[in-house]
């Protein structure tokens, strides 16, 4: 538990928050490099369901990954609140389309808490830690080790290139 804590201690600082369904996440805002709303990107043959595709951001080919498929949060639709983050991640760009993007928080050791311990069946390697804020709880996220994981296979796909 020690080190847990020493992980979400480590892990304070400024966050961008975001909604997927009714939670609330928050990232490292130095991982985020722009905010657009979201465009229909250019699908790809045989790519897993929570990669929706690619867009050519100036002249950057950036995947696309919606973040509701990949956590399996049910029906996906798209609005006008439905935006894409860019993030730069391991040297790579990538976008991940959220239901909507709430503020920037600055989260310290004091309200940033371990993630809970839970069994083998829900996977918890990417959550940092739980932060609050007023009422509102937010699920920090490792999203630099989330992006770089296998199950993507986002980096190891231009490695190869």
């Amino acid at each position: 538990m020690e080190q847990t804590e020493q992980h979400a201690v480590a892990a304070s600082g400024e966050y961008l928050t975001f909604t997927l369904g009714r939670e609330e996440y928050g990232i490292d805002i130095l991982k985020v490099q722009e905010i657009r709303g979201y465009e229909a990107p250019t699908t790809i043959a045989n790519a897993p369901a929570f990669l929706k595709g690619v867009i050519n951001l100036r002249g950057v080919i950036v995947p696309i990954i919606d973040m509701r498929i990949k956590f399996n949060l049910g029906e996906v639709s798209y609005d006008q609140f439905t935006v894409v983050i860019i993030l730069n991640v391991a040297k790579r760009v990538v976008g991940m389309v959220v239901d909507g993007v709430s503020d920037v928080i600055q989260l310290g050791s004091e309200t940033l808490r371990p993630a809970p311990e839970f069994s083998s069946m829900l996977d918890t390697r990417y959550i940092v830690g739980l932060g609050t804020v007023d009422d509102r709880m937010i699920i920090v996220v490792d999203i630099e080790r989330l992006m770089t994981s296998q199950e993507m296979a986002l980096v190891e796909a231009t490695a190869e290139a």
